[in-house]
């Protein structure tokens, strides 16, 4: 009953968004809400903002006493590492998997199966634990992740919790290579912000993901598939340049000026 009230609240100031959780955090005479919501094809924070607001308000009738400090309390949480948004996901959250023949490892990565899983597993594994490092086990999923959020008119910043990613890799009975790329908090919109720009528009087009979809939501889940995909793509591509140590030498020869006569 008393979070039919918050929703109806949340609810009454969007017509897309709704309230589908409100979890309360408290710390001394601190309470902080972490708000769960549907937000359509938007990635939503304005939508979702404004509505929180009108959650407080509904709150403060109940509890006079109750004072806002600051509509957001770092427990969201945007734009910062969490092992919050690791567990319980924010955004989007994809798992995607792919199996690669193991001649196509030899031939088109040039290095072999057993190889880029031992690679995988010292590395994004036991090497990304030993830094203590949260949501970041993997080779370099913010590189794709910011790529592909500039290109289709997302918030560069929120790169930092949408790249958490893990980063698997295993050798089938079949001797070929199986990599998946687990990505809990992928924050994506197809409409606002940065996606109205020309450039972006466009790319958001030849995507397929152009605009609200045909049921809200639909574009921005494609489009949380497309971030994953581009993500497993590079992991694949610099695991297998480390594991048949050719990185220095592809850096070298491709991402350097000419010399100069």
């Amino acid at each position: 009953e008393n979070f039919l009230t918050l929703k109806k609240a949340f609810e009454s100031t969007t017509s897309f968004g709704k309230l589908l959780d409100a979890t309360p955090t408290v710390a001394g005479r601190n309470v902080y809400i972490r708000i769960r919501c549907f937000s359509g094809d938007a990635m939503g924070m304005n939508m979702i903002s404004k509505g929180s607001l009108a959650v407080i308000e509904t709150l403060k009738k109940v509890f006079p006493d109750l004072s806002l400090l600051a509509l957001s309390g770092n427990m969201c949480t945007d734009k910062k590492a969490a092992a919050l948004n690791w567990i319980e996901g924010r955004g989007k959250s994809v798992v995607i998997e792919a199996t690669i023949p193991k001649d196509v490892v030899r031939s088109t990565l040039k290095t072999s199966v057993q190889a880029i899983v031992e690679a995988n597993i010292n590395k994004n594994l036991i090497g990304s634990a030993m830094a203590g490092t949260v949501g970041g086990f993997n080779a370099h999923a913010a590189n794709n992740v910011t790529a592909v959020f500039i290109a289709t008119g997302q918030d560069p910043a929120q790169n930092v919790e949408s790249s958490n990613c893990i980063t698997l890799m295993e050798e089938t009975s079949e001797g070929d290579l199986w990599i998946s790329c687990t990505m809990p908090s992928i924050e994506v919109g197809t409409v606002g912000g940065g996606t109205g720009l020309p450039a972006q528009s466009a790319c958001l087009k030849v995507i397929g993901v152009k605009g609200g979809g045909e049921n809200p939501g639909d574009n921005a889940r494609q489009l949380a598939h497309v971030v994953a995909a581009a993500t497993m793509a590079g992991e694949l591509s610099l695991m297998a340049a480390l594991a048949s140590n050719s990185l220095v030498a592809a850096h070298m020869s491709h991402n350097r000026k000419p010399t100069s006569k």
